[in-house]
């Protein structure tokens, strides 16, 4: 039987049904139908004794459909569900061939299987929990019966994948071979059917123990859910694994189908699944051609070993890439590295990284204090003082050792990368590349375009990113380009609310409540107020209570005392009378009088100001689409992820035209440009 994405062939007693739907192929409607008919047929075949499920490509099943979610498609029969029962009832052995990725929807079918062989690289998960949602089709219902309950949890909830080789310790899989994966499974299947073993399904002998006590696994599921910022869908995979454990099968199959669905017409998995797809349109860049191949990167300079020099030195090391970590003394390199070796020896001792993956890392680090050394270097990255003429003078040094193609990126926060550029031999070769501190950590990178960059430089910057796991997003230049132009914004009125009654432990709440994991003000304290103080006073500008703060020397957390006052050796914001004394007072010297401010106008005097900057960096082209400035504002400054970045928010939760009227009349006193509802969000 041979259809459009599947195929049912005969090795002999043994039927191969080869999915074949690229690029990942996704269990659209379309396979599900075909793959239906393939079991039925294999099903109503006496002469054949079992049936292997492979796929062409380069993976296996990576999952559902994502798009069908909210569509008709996405009841259209056969669903799923029906597919793994018709598997398991085909009163035949099936083993699934994995090679690649088997992911959500695709790892649920392998389980419906009675085996599952793996290729050696595979990667098994359930991610679901990333776009809001749990396994829908026995996910969590299947994979305790393999590796028990607690197992399963960790894997379900936090979503991550897992190698073939750890499936294999734990039970997920039963076989882990080299070569051909088809035929390996066949093989596979032939000696179970020789020694005549019975297939096991349910295996419920591994979670009986647990039905006495689920002491130890309530206590997990709380410390797991907790990490998750306040998101329905892990304490929903908690559940349904709970379920799993207390209820028969089916039962438990058929909460975990009702909790899919519910969550699948949530705002928060609409919200996530909108991020999801915005990631791959991040890809998508105007003016770069499709297939614009990057240069190759072996070798990379961080000019800088402070903190942020540092965390992008980290960064490199842990995508395997060899670094030369440069700075202008010893002691300064001695510092970096004492830093680098304890955030390393943080993570062994929290157990998500070990000795010899540490010791790897630590060794692709090489340290100088020579600019020659970076003659080698394919790209050097500057991480150095924010301050243009420092900029320009680092360039100049490097222009004089750099190999012919060698890439030069700025670490700048909001200067201007074309006068970067033009102070270089090669101003093609430039290009900003925007971290986030940590830098190690942190997801976001802005990819900064300047006039005159490459496309090819810019292709390896993009390139570059996604090797050490970050969230690339190109955006053009402008002071503070789309992120911290649009915090600029977002604070532009923190000061006039305190002044006119608000605390900034009442604006903090607020942000807190909608899902911010700080407010601004506990956030300047923990950043230090001297910074954004210097900033200030390098551009001219004033903020009159935070500089009166700083000039008393008060500057957060590492001086006891900010906007808030702190304990000694304690990070906990308690009320600082010496700051609400300077507000009550400067508002009286400024015959400001104070009044109750709601907190419905503390959002609408920080964030819709936030989404009018927005729109006009998409008028202006800095950022290509809405998606891009979600995408920025939720991987590297906080904004909640459940409600689909600031611009999603916008344009899905509040009202375009509410936040247009509001905004006109905060502004009129300012004379402020205004978005217009229908044009750049909506675009």
């Amino acid at each position: 039987m041979v259809n459009s994405v599947v195929t049912l062939q005969r090795r002999d007693d043994i039927g191969l049904i080869v999915i074949d739907n690229p690029p990942v192929n996704a269990l659209g409607a379309r396979l599900r139908a075909e793959l239906h008919e393939a079991l039925a047929t294999v099903r109503d075949d006496a002469s054949l004794r079992g049936v292997v499920i492979a796929c062409a490509g380069r993976t296996f099943v990576a999952g559902a459909d994502i798009g069908e979610l909210g569509t008709p498609k996405q009841t259209q029969k056969p669903q799923l569900p029906e597919l793994c029962s018709l598997i398991e009832a085909l009163g035949k052995p099936a083993a699934a061939a994995i090679h690649g990725t088997a992911l959500g929807g695709g790892l649920e079918l392998a389980l419906s299987c009675h085996y599952r062989v793996a290729d050696r690289q595979a990667k098994l998960g359930l991610p679901e929990v990333k776009l809001g949602l749990i396994p829908g089709a026995g996910g969590t219902v299947r994979l305790p019966r393999l590796t028990g309950p607690e197992y399963a949890l960790k894997m379900v909830v936090s979503g991550t994948p897992v190698s073939a080789g750890e499936a294999l310790a734990v039970g997920l899989v039963d076989a882990v071979v080299e070569g051909d994966i088809a035929s390996a499974a066949i093989e596979f299947l032939r000696d179970r059917l020789k020694d005549n073993v019975a297939p096991v399904r349910e295996r419920e002998e591994k979670l009986a123990p647990q039905r006495s006590d689920l002491t130890s696994f309530d206590a997990l599921a709380a410390k797991l859910t907790a990490k998750t910022k306040g998101l329905r869908a892990p304490r929903a995979a908690a559940d349904a694994i709970r379920n799993a454990i207390v209820l028969p099968f089916d039962e438990a199959l058929a909460g975990e189908r009702a909790m899919f669905l519910e969550l699948s017409a949530a705002p928060e998995s609409k919200a996530l699944r909108h991020l999801f797809f915005a990631e791959r349109e991040a890809g998508k860049i105007p003016g770069l051609e499709v297939g614009t191949k990057p240069r190759d990167i072996a070798r990379v300079g961080v000019i800088g070993a402070g903190t942020m020099g540092g965390g992008i030195a980290m960064a490199l090391a842990n995508a395997d890439i060899d670094v030369t970590l440069l700075d202008a003394t010893d002691a300064a390199l001695e510092r970096g590295m004492a830093m680098i070796e304890r955030n390393y020896a943080a993570s062994v001792s929290r157990g998500s990284l070990l000795d010899q993956q540490k010791a790897a890392r630590l060794a692709k680090l090489t340290r100088s204090t020579d600019y020659a050394s970076l003659a080698g270097c394919d790209l050097v990255i500057e991480a150095v003082f924010e301050d243009m003429a420092v900029k320009k003078e680092v360039v100049a040094k490097v222009d004089a050792v750099a190999k012919p193609g060698a890439i030069f990126a700025t670490n700048t926060s909001y200067l201007d990368v074309d006068e970067i550029a033009q102070s270089s031999d090669r101003p093609q070769d430039v290009v900003g590349l925007h971290f986030f501190s940590p830098a190690n950590v942190m997801k976001l990178l802005e990819v900064v375009r300047g006039r005159d960059t490459d496309p090819q430089v810019l292709a390896t910057a993009i390139s570059l990113g996604r090797r050490m796991g970050k969230v690339p997003v190109v955006v053009g230049v402008c002071r503070g380009f789309v992120g911290n132009r649009m915090l600029v914004a977002r604070g532009a009125e923190n000061e006039n609310l305190l002044l006119e009654g608000a605390t900034p432990s009442q604006v903090d709440a607020v942000f807190r409540a909608f899902g911010w994991p700080m407010g601004p003000f506990e956030m300047g304290d923990l950043a230090g107020l001297d910074i954004s103080w210097r900033n200030r006073k390098a551009q001219g500008k004033t903020a009159i209570l935070a500089d009166t703060l700083c000039e008393r020397g008060q500057f957060g957390q590492k001086t006891g005392g900010g906007w808030y006052r702190y304990e000694p050796g304690s990070r906990s914001a308690l009320e600082n009378p010496a700051a609400m004394a300077l507000i009550t007072q400067t508002a009286a010297s400024l015959n400001v009088a104070r009044r109750a401010i709601s907190d419905q106008e503390i959002i609408e005097r920080t964030l819709y100001p936030m989404i009018n900057e927005g729109a006009t960096i998409l008028q202006e082209g800095i950022a290509a689409r809405a998606s891009d400035i979600d995408l920025v504002w939720v991987n590297g400054y906080g904004f909640p992820v459940a409600l689909g970045g600031p611009m999603y928010w916008a344009r899905e939760v509040e009202s375009l035209d509410k936040i247009h009227d509001r905004l006109a009349y905060w502004f009129e006193r300012t004379g402020r440009p205004i978005f217009e509802p229908s044009s750049a969000l909506l675009g």
